[in-house]
């Protein structure tokens, strides 16, 4: 008897992740739920608990190489392979460039870009093994469009971005599929846990000569916010992805979302971007 495909998601202690575990639970897979702190799991057991399915909770922190490598190989242990990864950890960091330490630039590339390529890395094996397998990796549509105050994200964004698409191809003779959602704004808790420009905890700084656009960018994202998406449809076409029987490159959350991408995919000189972008500005 064949067993059921495995599929390894990170980041799901709440928001798309906690959704996107559940509804592969739903969808037949056998889902190992992970997170930083199993202490914050609750609200996932309840979830899987209400649509009558289960999980195997573990902790995972992408940024850890050993512990990474550690559950990556207790999962091929526990469960004799892993079949589908999906990437979804991630952190957001609203500063621009002169705001940003370097530490907080690393921590970017930390958690969105290279524990996105060392789980990457330590699940492929197996899949190429199997002959067949699938990433699916959360990237955001800032990973497709710089955006003011989110240098540090969307550069590690458009670098996973970048890995994915350039392994694709190379993959693909194995048997194993890469594909990357963008989510638009989405009703979660990642937006409490962005880092923010500041002072010390406080507003932004009234002498920083980027307060007055900063403000103008943080009532323009408040109204974004105020229309978001819900996890829960962010994480229905990440399951889609993750499931689906034609697989494609890259996936949106929303027609809005799509239409943003769209904007730089078809931006050969930059200017359409700029010119939208800086309006949100003002």
């Amino acid at each position: 008897m064949s067993r059921r495909e495995v599929a390894l998601v990170t980041g799901t202690s709440s928001g798309m992740g906690l959704a996107t575990a559940v509804g592969l639970a739903r969808a037949g897979r056998t889902v190992v739920a992970t997170m930083r702190d199993t202490g914050r799991a609750d609200r996932l057991r309840a979830a899987a608990e209400a649509a009558g399915v289960e999980l195997d909770v573990r902790a995972l922190d992408v940024t850890d190489a050993d512990g990474a490598r550690a559950a990556v190989e207790g999962v091929l242990a526990d469960h004799g392979g892993v079949d589908v990864l999906v990437n979804n950890a991630g952190r957001g960091a609203v500063a621009t460039l002169e705001q940003l330490t370097d530490a907080q630039l690393q921590e970017q590339l930390d958690v969105n870009y290279l524990g996105v390529a060392r789980m990457t890395r330590l699940a492929l094996p197996a899949m190429r093994a199997a002959g067949r397998g699938r990433v699916v990796t959360v990237t955001s549509v800032g990973g497709a469009v710089g955006q003011p105050f989110a240098d540090a994200y969307c550069a590690a964004k458009f670098a996973v971005e970048g890995l994915m698409q350039s392994l694709a191809p190379v993959v693909a003779p194995f048997g194993v599929t890469v594909s990357i959602v963008e989510p638009g704004a989405v009703a979660s808790d990642f937006t409490g846990n962005v880092h923010r420009a500041d002072t010390g905890g406080g507003d932004a700084d009234a002498d920083d000569p980027y307060a007055e656009l900063l403000a103008a960018y943080l009532r323009r994202t408040a109204g974004a916010f105020d229309d978001a998406q819900t996890s829960e449809s962010a994480a229905a076409v990440i399951v889609e992805a993750a499931t689906t029987d034609a697989p494609r490159f890259r996936w949106q959350t929303t027609e809005q979302a799509s239409a943003f991408v769209g904007l730089s995919l078809a931006d050969l000189d930059g200017s359409r971007v700029l010119g939208a972008t800086s309006t949100w500005l003002t």
